[in-house]
């Protein structure tokens, strides 16, 4: 078996220890990897990692101690072609032309929509595995790179609060999650914070203002308000203006966190993770599985079809908001 490896859209932290758990598992079972560079534009390209010499084949000693290393060795881009028949034949021809009958793509939603649509030009099987720092894919409780992410926002939110009581300020704190508010809710449990702002709550400014002004009146300074850029009431700046015009009694400063969300060493549980995910890829393909994900649901390696990995919105755990609201008094 020859299985082409690569990683797809945004980068998250962990994505190396599953391109390493691939490579290793598939010499176990005396598979073939060849590592596809820049995701579906470098397939395109045929842009595929080289080793010493100079073969088209990842060694074991090729991925050697990349585990603790954020990004991915493998780089990651977007790709608007594989979004034509034009490009999916293309993509398909280059598999054929070396020899590639598997797939492995890590990456996210985008990624496995792409890998559906290839499959309708090729007749390899793929499993796909989830890297992305959103954790918004159903068929596993936390996708690779998640919680690295929530650490980087955490420890970047305790900084800021330090700022923040010093000059008595409210500070809104935007977070990465365009549509899913997993790390904006995590984020302010870990770092306890007042106020989040996630597409999953409903609150309105008039509501937030009330809340900002009860916890003035108990006596607090400085109030530090998670935001997801994806919130219905718009990015921190939007929310910013719109609590400043209905009467918020606090000074505020905004902070986007932005891209810094994506790099850092990832952390045990995201280098755990992506070894295990990396691993079952493998052992799917093995088994003769195609155009899934490997996940991990409640401690259990499970098998989720592409289409139901991003078909419906994954909701943030209800306990979880209900928790933060108990907390930030």
């Amino acid at each position: 078996m020859r299985i082409g490896l690569f990683t797809s859209g945004g980068d998250a932290p962990g994505m190396n220890a599953c391109v390493r758990a691939v490579v290793r598992t598939a010499g176990a079972y005396n598979c073939e990897v060849v590592g596809i560079c820049r995701g579906y534009r470098g397939l395109l390209e045929e842009n595929f990692f080289t080793d010493l010499d100079r073969r088209e084949i990842m060694s074991l000693r090729s991925v050697s101690g990349i585990t603790k290393l954020g990004g991915t060795m493998l780089h990651t881009s977007r790709c608007p072609e594989m979004h034509t028949e034009e490009g999916l034949r293309k993509a398909a021809a280059i598999l054929e032309k070396h020899g590639i009958d598997c797939l492995i793509p890590i990456g996210g939603d985008g990624t496995f929509r792409g890998a559906e649509e290839l499959c309708d030009h090729w007749g390899g099987k793929v499993v796909g595995c989830p890297g992305t720092i959103d954790n918004d894919l159903i068929g596993t409780d936390f996708t690779i790179g998640f919680k690295t992410a929530v650490e980087t926002a955490v420890s970047a939110v305790d900084k800021i609060r330090d700022t923040a009581e010093s000059h008595e300020r409210m500070f809104l704190i935007e977070v990465m999650g365009r549509h899913s508010g997993y790390i904006g809710l995590f984020t302010a449990i870990a770092a306890g914070a007042e106020i989040v702002a996630i597409p999953e709550t409903l609150e309105g400014i008039d509501e937030i203002v009330a809340q900002l002004h009860e916890i003035k009146d108990r006596g607090k300074k400085s109030v530090m308000m998670v935001v997801s850029e994806g919130d219905d009431l718009g990015d921190a700046h939007k929310i910013d203006e719109a609590l400043k015009k209905a009467g918020n009694p606090f000074p505020t400063r905004v902070v986007k966190l932005g891209h810094l969300q994506r790099g850092g060493s990832p952390t045990a549980d995201d280098r755990i993770l992506g070894s295990y995910l990396g691993h079952a890829a493998v052992l799917g393909l093995l088994e003769g599985r195609t155009q899934v994900m490997a996940g991990r649901v409640d401690g259990r390696l499970v098998y989720t079809p592409f289409t139901e990995t991003y078909d419906r919105h994954k909701p943030v755990p209800r306990e979880m908001i209900d928790l933060l609201k108990h907390l930030a008094r």
